[in-house]
């Protein structure tokens, strides 16, 4: 392998000659081997975004002259096309603020702006990743400014998977709306429900934490580019706030708007906090519901057995025909993970000294984890669980038959203490309250039927 040497302000490093980062990341590579991912890709693009923003704003208010900026501009549109993107090598977890991650992406856009002028990798004096790449910018300005950016697209395809199944339980709601089922209460048995309206209590809970989350992407919108340092603004050109956080707007189709604060919005992690805790809440109200699933298919024979799930891969190496809950089980481990992450994120949050918190790369890595999971693996959840449920509908009516409970149906009609006294009897004998009260012509079939169908 070729090497060139490559200098900041610490001196020369040995860099691979086809790299396009340069010293800064050639440092920070051999510090920051921590998750062994590198940088997400919405990351990625958020930071060419800005840089490209920045470039055109830069130029516009004759900071930055046109042949470096359209140069900058030029080397992140290829980029964004999909180019070079092997080239953002700093792990996900990196240096405080993120800083190793903004010189990543200065020195490539930097050595592929170089390029663009007909000049060599490396050769700074003509375009320089600090000076003219991170031109009116800092690292505290621009990494908080692409974490609401890159949660935001993540979020869009996540919402995407949230509806899909949000239709899926919806039509089991309406396929199961005519079975009636005992309910449950301390997991034991309650009053009749319908297993189409427990499905409907579902959409309704998944419904309400998506629009949680929904609007927490109005806190998110709001961005603190141009801050620069400390939120002051320093070393920016008067009207580049405006026109780059236009910039970003117009390329990345969000509808982004200047923090009002931007002290604020370097210090304080509020809106991703608030968009962590609402992933958290759908986290738990889908585990709840993919806990009931593999309760309610328990069995097939010593269990409850209310539902049939589509089998979607052998359920065990020794026990042929086995037929297991996996998919609402991988669903649990990822709303574990999901309410891990949200835990990470809120340490992260109240960890910030200042005028900065520094914790961003551990907050960002949590919530695109987290959004990655729930748009991958919802569609499949949805599609290959949900929609292949069936209901068991001779056993739901034979637990309705036989269970003692239904007897509270009964108390209006024959009074709480012979109802009492019928449970009792059912539980001794056998005989389910039915027999027992047609038996004792306390009420007709007709009568009982109803009542509890």
């Amino acid at each position: 392998m070729k090497f060139r040497l490559d200098q900041d302000s610490l001196g020369k490093v040995k860099i691979p000659s086809d790299a396009y980062y340069g010293a800064f990341t050639g440092r920070a590579i051999k510090q920051y081997h921590v998750t062994g991912n590198k940088s997400h890709e919405n990351l990625i693009k958020s930071f060419v975004m800005i840089k490209r923003s920045a470039a055109v704003a830069n130029m516009k208010t004759k900071a930055i002259d046109a042949k470096r900026g359209k140069a900058i501009v030029s080397a992140c549109d290829k980029i964004l096309s999909g180019k070079y993107v092997d080239q953002f090598v700093v792990d996900m977890i990196n240096s405080g603020a993120g800083t190793a991650f903004n010189m990543n992406s200065n020195e490539v856009i930097a050595n592929i702006a170089l390029e663009v002028l007909h000049k060599k990798k490396g050769q700074y004096e003509f375009l320089h990743p600090n000076d003219h790449v991170n031109m009116s910018q800092s690292s505290n300005d621009t990494y908080p400014t692409a974490m609401h950016v890159a949660i935001l697209m993540n979020l869009k395809e996540t919402i995407r998977a949230i509806d899909i199944l949000i239709k899926s339980l919806s039509k089991k709601a309406k396929q199961f709306s005519s079975f009636k089922k005992i309910g449950r209460t301390h997991l034991m048995d309650a009053l009749p429900v319908t297993l189409g309206s427990e499905f409907a209590a579902y959409v309704t809970s998944i419904t309400k934490a998506r629009n949680e989350i929904i609007s927490s992407q109005k806190e998110l919108q709001n961005i603190a580019l141009g801050g620069t340092a400390v939120g002051s603004g320093a070393n920016t050109p008067k009207g580049y706030r405006k026109i780059a956080i236009s910039e970003l707007s117009k390329i990345s189709k969000l509808a982004l708007k200047p923090e009002k604060d931007m002290q604020y919005g370097l210090q304080s992690k509020f809106a991703v906090a608030n968009a962590s805790s609402a992933l958290r809440n759908l986290a738990l109200e889908i585990g709840k519901l993919a806990n009931d699933i593999r309760l309610m298919a328990s069995g097939p024979i010593a269990g409850l057995a209310e539902l049939g799930i589509p089998a979607v891969h052998a359920g065990s190496s020794i026990m042929p025909g086995k037929v297991n809950p996996s998919l609402a089980e991988c669903m649990n481990m990822v709303c574990f993970n999901i309410i891990g992450n949200d835990t990470a994120v809120s340490y992260a949050a109240q960890s910030g000294q200042f005028e900065l918190n520094v914790m961003l790369p551990g907050m960002l890595k949590c919530m695109l984890e987290s959004t990655d999971m729930l748009k991958n693996f919802l569609p499949i959840f949805s599609v290959n669980l949900i929609d292949g449920l069936s209901a068991n509908k001779e056993k739901l009516r034979a637990d309705i038959e036989n269970s003692p409970v239904i007897v509270t149906l009964l108390t209006p009609k024959i009074g709480y203490l012979k109802s009492a006294e019928l449970f009792k009897e059912s539980l001794k004998t056998g005989k389910t309250i039915r027999e027992l009260v047609v038996s004792k012509k306390l009420m007709s079939n007709k009568e009982i039927d109803s009542l509890f169908g």
